[in-house]
């Protein structure tokens, strides 16, 4: 038990280390900016913490860190600069479908790692269509950096909500397997 508690530990002092880097690096942040960063790192913490007393496995608590990053830099990115143009562009608030579909499925898989991965594939399709989407009806910024902005949330997000998604598979895998193994004589 000695060696989680250290990894929680460090799990927090990192988030604390997060929060001091701006402070330290002097930039030019709000109080508002530190309370916004402080509930984002708070929350994610919380939730992966969540993850990992869901389940031994390391593939579901690997699953359980990649989908939260993912979640967490969607949000941290969107209101920090905005993926569709600049953060003041209402359109950005398009890609709160994506959490809700990630945040959503996981809670109707009830954690259960093979729903949780359907609900990780989800999100990375919503992903797609919500660039798609915003590229076509003109919401980003214009001409070939809209189509950078579309094309590079679209695959970096994507491919953290697959990631997610294929640790969330195995760890089924190896829940089922387990099941199903028949006892050595």
């Amino acid at each position: 038990m000695p060696r989680s508690i250290n990894l929680r530990l460090l799990g927090w002092a990192g988030a604390a280390a997060l929060l001091a880097v701006p402070l330290l690096a002097r930039a030019p942040w709000t109080p508002a900016d530190y309370v916004f960063a402080a509930v984002l790192l708070g929350a994610a913490g919380g939730a992966i913490e969540l993850g990992s007393r869901m389940s031994r496995d390391v593939s579901y608590r690997a699953g359980t860190l990649v989908a939260v990053a993912a979640a967490a830099l969607l949000l941290w990115v969107n209101a920090a600069v905005g993926i569709f143009g600049s953060e003041d562009n209402d359109a950005n608030v398009i890609f709160g479908v994506v959490l809700l579909v990630a945040v959503g499925g996981t809670l109707l898989a009830r954690l259960r790692a093979a729903g949780v991965a359907r609900a990780m594939r989800a999100a990375a399709v919503t992903q797609l269509m919500v660039g798609i989407a915003g590229w076509s009806a003109g919401w980003t910024s214009p001409g070939t950096a809209g189509l950078y902005e579309a094309m590079i949330s679209t695959t970096v997000f994507g491919a953290m909500w697959l990631t997610a998604a294929a640790l969330f598979d195995r760890a089924a895998g190896a829940s089922a397997h387990s099941r199903t193994a028949s006892p050595s004589i």
